[in-house]
């Protein structure tokens, strides 16, 4: 994941931020399978800041969009 190392690297700590599957480069069913993780245990460098943004795609609430802080 060279992707998130470089959106997360470029953040300053404490700085809020925005991780999307596009961002990623990845399905929106992949993104919303980590970004569960994501929000209960934090990530790589990040937690969770906030209730994640979530679009109903046949009939199921994916995460889209995931606002962290670097830390």
């Amino acid at each position: 994941m060279s992707a998130l190392d470089d959106i997360v690297n470029k953040q300053k700590v404490g700085a809020k931020f925005v991780l999307s599957a596009p961002m990623l480069g990845m399905e929106l069913v992949a993104f919303d399978a980590l970004a569960a993780i994501w929000a209960e245990q934090g990530g790589p460098g990040f937690e969770a800041a906030g209730v994640p943004f979530r679009k109903v795609i046949d009939g199921q609430f994916l995460i889209q969009r995931l606002t962290v802080i670097k830390i």
